[in-house]
């Protein structure tokens, strides 16, 4: 006989039960209530039946179906029946957008009983048959891919240089049901095996071979741009880490790009901060007919030590103030048409530096990588084939991220006497690390699955915890301490807490600001918005990547502090450097690092005053007010607008002028919302969007548009007044739920690697309310999602 659903099973539980009280606003009426679907006599205005029946169906009926959805047959007093379709009211309710604006709402205690009726009874249902959802297998993505090789071989790579570009699903790159396996990505991972088992040994045989690192043409390097790692007093260039294969002469070529008019510049290269050339660039020799030198100079063979060592390439800065230019279309780059033309005199640009090597190789040195890998040497053919064994039980366990058993080292150790007997021990070792790295153990996340697992679903085994909390803290494998613990099963529940505090406080968990925040907040939609020089002409890569790592370290902050999720949004400082100080107009902020500064005014606050959220949220030309409210709409409150309707004519349609100028954005906006089509989202979207319209294209302060005084005033979707950034925050915190609830979705999201389902809510919900009894603090959502039901427990597949 085929079981009952769990949630089945749940409802005859409650039924079962004697007195199962509704938390309302109305306690008598609610008194007994339970999910039997039958309805306590003696109904008022405020009872939830009432409400659903006299005003939710007014437009979500059979006939009308507004939002996709009929609520005609919706039991309230059942709603464990319906948990998808009362989860999506209870986010609506929550977040204050239903009923709409322009329709005659109920009481404030009425939709309050409703949602909290809906709530009490998918949280009970949930508390007596929870169900922890279930996932495929994850894999490593680029990011944890890179860093897992970091922490195995002490080798810094770059995925993307085999690995294709991660999948985005429920905004994150980890998700398993996006991270599916196709024959290019499997030879992928098994190119990306053998050239970085090769990259961690050397090669003392290995052919000479060019690698070629280029510049963005979008990045500046002007004489105030200073690139981290370059030596100081230098300006532009490229900062690479390059592996070395063997202790031999390389030659470094150099490709630059420049305006007319500029003599002779002095190149510096460095390796690993130690000058090893100094070059003299002119560009009056062999100029190009577009004033574009594009001179080709290259090094003599200088000799370099196995390894992987850091190579900048850079200028001399010979001053720091400005210089004058013939034309000036911008100041930054070439960015404006993809160069400058004849007569724009800026200073040369590196391009692109080839390393050409090995040349007359002389060995192989002892680099950190080998070291990591031979922790024994045999000196005698009785002690290769011990020693290997030892090398592959401790390499294994790493790369595993388990104890290794007899099948996996026999497989391995058959690879390595296959190496061997062709090259000897080491080549028999590298043999072994490539097939370790092409292995599935190696590259898919797997968690083993107890057999006849129960349908309610079972505890993930230690090992599969802390392979989940080490890569959702840190975004790598677990360290020795984290990994011992599972080996030895001792990763009990309030171990698994005390292993989070402890990863907390590790400066790795900045990983959750630079992987976790900003995927949340899809930073990486600032590289699809390149503001039009023209417009902005102070707007560069290196002023992009500095709001990005602001955004990083402000999320990264309130982790490391514990400080409260609503100074995410409230806060009244950020991280900023001289850069992107002077881009906001902040005094007071000299050099190139990052710290901590209060804003001067209430202009900015939290999150919505830094720039990357301001840019991602713009087009090239000119603000978005439609693109910041929906923004804020899915990103921060989780209730996404609908798609528009088909047909209907774009913003850019409504061109025009008024009084012999430009339209404003805001005039466009009225005249595009006037249509009866868009109004009804409009009405939401807008008003966020202009609320934040003084922050132009690039998150500068502005006042005017086309030369009309900014109209930012707007209502909130509840009502409230809104024309300020300051205002927008204080009508957002005035719902906080909402904004927890949403960040909490996302948190769990990313920790268990799949989305949240509706029936993820209770959880959520629980979650949320441990940490308001903390005041919000980040360490609670954390402590709250590994501890949850969906992080430590798994449904049989």
């Amino acid at each position: 006989m085929k079981a009952l659903p769990a949630t089945l099973i749940a409802v005859a539980l409650v039924l079962a039960l004697p007195g199962v009280a509704v938390k309302t606003k109305q306690p008598a009426q609610a008194a007994g209530v339970v999910l039997s679907g039958q309805r306590p006599p003696g109904l008022t205005e405020t009872d939830p039946v009432v409400t659903v029946q006299r005003v939710c169906t007014g437009c979500h009926n059979d006939r009308a179906r507004r939002g996709n959805l009929s609520l005609e047959d919706f039991d309230v007093m059942a709603a464990a029946r319906h948990g998808e379709t009362a989860e999506k009211m209870i986010r609506k309710l929550r977040a204050g957008m239903m009923p709409p604006p322009g329709t005659r709402p109920p009481t404030p205690e009425a939709i309050q009983a409703l949602v909290e009726t809906l709530e009490h009874q998918l949280d009970e249902v949930a508390r007596l048959s929870p169900n922890p959802g279930g996932r495929t297998f994850q894999r490593l993505n680029r990011s944890e891919y890179s860093l897992a090789i970091k922490d195995l071989l002490a080798l810094d790579v770059e995925a993307a240089d085999w690995l294709p570009l991660d999948q985005f699903s429920a905004n994150f790159d980890n998700i398993a049901d996006a991270q599916t396996l196709s024959p290019m990505l499997l030879e992928s991972y098994l190119n990306a095996a053998s050239a970085i088992s090769r990259l961690a040994m050397g090669e003392r045989r290995g052919p000479a071979v060019d690698h070629t690192y280029s510049n963005s043409e979008y990045v500046s390097q002007h004489p105030w741009d200073h690139v981290e790692g370059a030596p100081y007093g230098t300006r532009g260039g490229i900062v690479v880490d390059h592996v070395f294969p063997a202790d031999a002469e390389y030659v470094f070529s150099l490709t630059f790009t420049s305006g007319a008019n500029t003599r002779i510049e002095d190149v510096d290269v460095s390796i690993d901060g130690k000058r090893v050339a100094l070059l003299h660039y002119n560009t009056d020799r062999r100029v190009g007919a577009d004033g574009r030198g594009g001179v080709p100079t290259e090094t003599l063979p200088i000799f370099v030590p196995a390894g992987q060592h850091r190579l900048a390439v850079a200028f001399i800065r010979r001053a720091d103030g400005p210089y004058e230019d013939l034309i000036r279309p911008h100041d930054w780059s070439f960015a404006g048409g993809g160069s400058g033309g004849s007569g724009v005199t800026t200073l040369p640009h590196v391009r692109d530096v080839v390393v050409s090597g090995p040349y007359n190789v002389r060995g192989l040195s002892e680099t950190p990588s080998r070291r990591r890998i031979f922790t024994c040497r045999p000196t005698g053919a009785e002690e290769a084939r011990p020693c290997a064994r030892e090398i592959i039980d401790r390499l294994g366990r790493a790369a595993y991220r388990r104890a290794l058993t007899e099948q996996d080292r026999d497989g391995l150790m058959s690879f390595y006497e296959e190496g061997a007997e062709k090259g000897g021990f080491e080549i028999g070792v590298r043999t072994a690390l490539e097939a370790m790295l092409a292995s599935p153990h190696f590259v898919l996340r797997l968690e083993r699955e107890p057999v006849d697992a129960p349908d309610q679903g079972y505890r993930v085994s230690d090992v599969g915890l802390a392979s989940r909390l080490s890569f959702f803290l840190w975004g790598t494998p677990p360290d020795e301490e984290l990994q011992t613990l599972a080996d030895e099963g001792r990763l009990s529940p309030e171990e698994l807490e005390r292993q989070a505090l402890r990863m907390l406080a590790d400066t790795r968990a900045e990983a959750l600001g630079t992987r976790f925040a900003a995927q949340w907040f899809r930073l990486q939609d600032m590289d699809k918005v390149r503001p039009d020089p023209n417009f902005y002409p102070n707007y560069d890569e290196n002023l992009a990547e500095a709001m990005r790592q602001e955004t990083e370290l402000f999320f990264a902050d309130l982790v490391q502090r514990n400080r409260s999720l609503l100074d995410l949004y409230r806060a009244d400082y950020t991280f900023v450097n001289e850069r992107l100080a002077r881009h906001y107009g902040i005094p007071g902020v000299a050099g190139r690092q990052f710290r901590r500064v209060a804003y001067p005014d209430d202009s900015r606050r939290g999150v919505l005053g830094h720039g990357s959220i301001l840019v991602l949220t713009s087009l090239a030309n000119r603000t978005s007010p439609v693109l910041r409210g929906k923004w804020v709409m899915e990103v921060l409150l989780g209730t996404p607008p609908p798609p528009p309707p088909p047909d209907v004519p774009t913003l850019e349609d409504t061109e025009g002028t008024l009084d012999g100028r430009s339209l404003t954005t805001r005039e466009r906006m009225e005249l595009h919302r006037s249509n009866p089509s868009c109004s009804s989202c409009h009405r939401l979207i807008d008003p966020i969007g202009l609320a934040l319209d003084n922050f132009d294209v690039t998150a500068q302060w502005r006042r005017r548009e086309n030369g009309a005084p900014l109209d930012t005033r707007g209502e909130f979707y509840d009502g409230t007044p809104v024309s300020t950034p300051r205002e927008l925050v204080d009508a957002l915190l005035a719902r906080p739920i909402p904004l927890v609830r949403t960040f909490t979705e996302n948190l769990l999201a990313f920790a268990v690697g799949r989305r949240v389902e509706y029936f993820d809510q209770p959880s959520v919900r629980a979650i949320a309310r441990a940490a308001e009894a903390n005041d919000y603090r980040m360490a609670s959502f954390v402590l709250g999602v590994v501890g949850s039901d969906a992080f430590q427990r798994k449904r049989g597949q």
